[in-house]
């Protein structure tokens, strides 16, 4: 055989496997993307939702992931309860664990927390309060605290708090007032003598002049604010789905963290790659100003990792409540096998 038809075989061959796999990889790509909801609220602490929604990282796992937007952390799980949504990401509330509690839902990885150095709630005083000498979140014992409502993230930031000063949520106050707007109201109209608040509301009753931040919940309790969850049936019925959704969102979560979350020496924000284009994201996805959303970004572990010990004591403290079921187990809230921790 000559050397000419030898090469021409070659040729023909290596042209051949091309053409296969080019064919192969088609067919791949045009299989349609398995279906899947997710509830999430129009907040910062979504941001990797957004960004691996909108960046295409669902879509690359073979994902087409709607998300459904609400209005309150309790709609959340509600929503993956009922199989409204698949998966839900948002604050942790006594609601949330009543539902783990009937085995409605559980936790699959983290969402974003209050950690030191990141502004996301803060303790306001009145300027009424802080003259007559409420200077630091300590001496919220025995005043009026405004939350939205008994059950939710802010009455688990009173307890914290009770539990690192050595006094109890009774020694407080709460005036539950359904929403963050009522609660800005009745602190503008001195029903209160404090608040805990978001970054941006926090920041805006100090440009009003209407009261003086106390201090930062990230410094002076870190704790698990949110998480990533499920429906226990679906880890069960469709894990391969659930694997291919935490893929995306720790691929963004990763992402996130490198443009958010760096610090320098001085414990100022180091602007990382792709900063101004995920901030574009988030501001998109929230309806804000980025110069809003930047102001009050929360730290997001790049691996999903949850503070277990906290969820743990979030459950603990519930239970003393009487929010929740003594009888739940608190580990059996969580299932962190597809999350790696």
């Amino acid at each position: 055989m000559t050397l000419a038809r030898l090469t021409r075989r070659a040729v023909i061959a290596t042209t051949g496997a091309v053409f296969a796999a080019g064919t192969l990889m088609s067919a791949v790509l045009a299989q349609p993307l398995e279906k899947a909801t997710v509830g999430v609220l129009a907040l910062s602490s979504s941001g990797p939702i957004f960004i691996a929604k909108a960046k295409g990282y669902f879509a690359k796992e073979g994902l087409d992931v709607e998300l459904k937007m609400f209005t309150s952390a309790q709609q959340v799980p509600v929503a993956v309860t009922s199989g409204d949504a698949d998966f839900g990401v948002t604050g942790l509330t006594a609601g949330f664990y009543n539902l783990a509690s009937k085995g409605a839902v559980t936790i699959i990885a983290a969402q974003s927390r209050d950690e030191p150095g990141f502004p996301l709630s803060a303790y306001v005083a009145t300027n009424a309060a802080y003259d007559a000498g409420l200077k630091a979140p300590a001496d919220l014992k025995g005043k009026r605290v405004a939350i939205t409502t008994v059950g939710s993230t802010f009455h688990y930031m009173i307890g914290l708090l009770a539990q690192k000063h050595g006094f109890t949520v009774k020694d407080v106050t709460m005036v539950p007032l359904q929403d963050v707007p009522k609660m800005v109201a009745a602190f503008k109209g001195g029903q209160v003598d404090a608040v805990i608040a978001p970054s941006t509301v926090s920041r805006q009753l100090v440009a009003d002049g209407a009261g003086k931040i106390l201090g930062w919940v990230g410094d002076e309790t870190p704790w698990q604010l949110g998480a990533l969850f499920t429906a226990p049936k679906t880890m069960k019925d469709r894990r391969l789905l659930v694997e291919k959704f935490v893929r995306a969102y720790k691929t963004a979560l990763a992402e996130y963290h490198a443009a958010f979350n760096g610090k320098d020496a001085a414990g100022n924000l180091v602007k990382g790659p792709g900063y101004d284009e995920l901030l574009g994201i988030i501001a998109d996805a929230t309806k804000q100003k980025p110069d809003i959303v930047a102001a009050g970004l929360p730290y997001v572990d790049p691996q999903a990792r949850l503070l277990v010990d906290d969820v743990i004591n979030q459950v603990k403290f519930w239970q003393s409540e009487g929010q929740v079921d003594k009888a739940l187990d608190p580990k059996s809230v969580m299932d962190l096998s597809i999350a790696g921790q």
